[in-house]
């Protein structure tokens, strides 16, 4: 009974993620037998730092999942999901949460840069925690966008010394790959307008990226699905390897609400996403 009060509690609530459903998400994390590094810095910067969430399994070593939090790209914090971390870590992934710089404190394309320097050093420094050089990228919304953008636009991995096809493939919930600003803080952020094409998603397919698995829900009125069909449309022209999934029910964080204890909307994210990563292990 308590179990279904909470759920229904984060079900007419989740999406203003406060603290307290949080606090409830990541209540179970408090029993994850694994081990977690915390604040492991990754440049110079009091945000540049991220947790590692190692399994405990009997296995030399581990597939990789990086994960970007959302927050619109001026909130949020990988404390606020460990619930995501635990759920893929006992999947059987070294699982690595990173915080970006935010803004206003720093605009586009900064926060791109932080996190292709954070998966560089994933890249780099990860056997020291169990991981292997099977490396996946996530992301929740802004999150997903952001994943989805160091891998399409090659410049900021280059920037760092590597390509994408260090990165094996690529899971996005509910991203923002295809659209123009229109909110006055999101326009300063990616502005002045002829900057715009840059963070467009889209803009940046060649059929060369990792594989990509692109999943919303029909019910997400914040980030429409209409973003998964351009980027989709986009990859097929040319010629590279997506697959989507769009789930009738669930608003916009249900898809990652779903890494959850108490899954408000049932959504079966977690087991498509580690099935669509098996997929491409090396």
């Amino acid at each position: 009974m308590q179990k279904v009060l909470i759920i229904l509690f984060l079900m007419t609530s989740l999406v203003a993620c406060t603290p307290l459903q949080f606090a409830v998400a990541n209540a179970p994390t408090l029993s994850y037998d694994g081990q977690i590094s915390k604040d492991v810095a990754y440049g110079q910067f009091p945000r540049q730092k991220l947790d590692i969430y190692v399994p405990n399994i009997e296995q030399e070593t581990f597939p990789v999942v990086v994960f970007f939090h959302g927050g619109r790209w001026i909130d949020g914090s990988k404390d606020q999901y460990k619930f995501v971390a635990t759920t893929l870590s006992n999947k059987g992934y070294v699982v690595v949460l990173p915080n970006t710089r935010l803004y206003p404190d720093v605009k586009f394309p900064t926060f791109l840069e932080d996190a292709a320097k954070s998966v560089a050093w994933v890249h780099e420094n990860i056997a020291c925690y169990k991981g292997n050089q099977n490396l996946f990228i996530t992301g929740h919304s802004s999150g997903a966008h952001i994943g989805a953008l160091i891998i399409t636009d090659r410049s900021y991995l280059e920037e760092q010394g590597y390509k994408p096809n260090i990165i094996n493939a690529f899971a996005g919930l509910a991203g923002p790959y295809d659209f123009v600003p229109k909110a006055t803080d999101i326009r300063d952020i990616f502005g002045p307008p002829e900057n715009f094409p840059n963070m467009v998603v889209t803009n940046f397919i060649d059929g060369d990226e990792p594989p990509m698995l692109l999943i919303y829900t029909d019910e997400d009125d914040t980030v429409y699905p209409r973003n998964l069909v351009a980027l989709k449309a986009g990859i097929e022209r040319a010629k590279g390897n997506v697959e989507t999934i769009i789930y009738e029910t669930g608003g916009h964080t249900a898809t990652v609400a779903a890494f959850s204890w108490a899954n408000p909307s049932d959504l079966p994210v977690p087991g498509d996403m580690d099935a669509f990563f098996k997929k491409f292990l090396r």
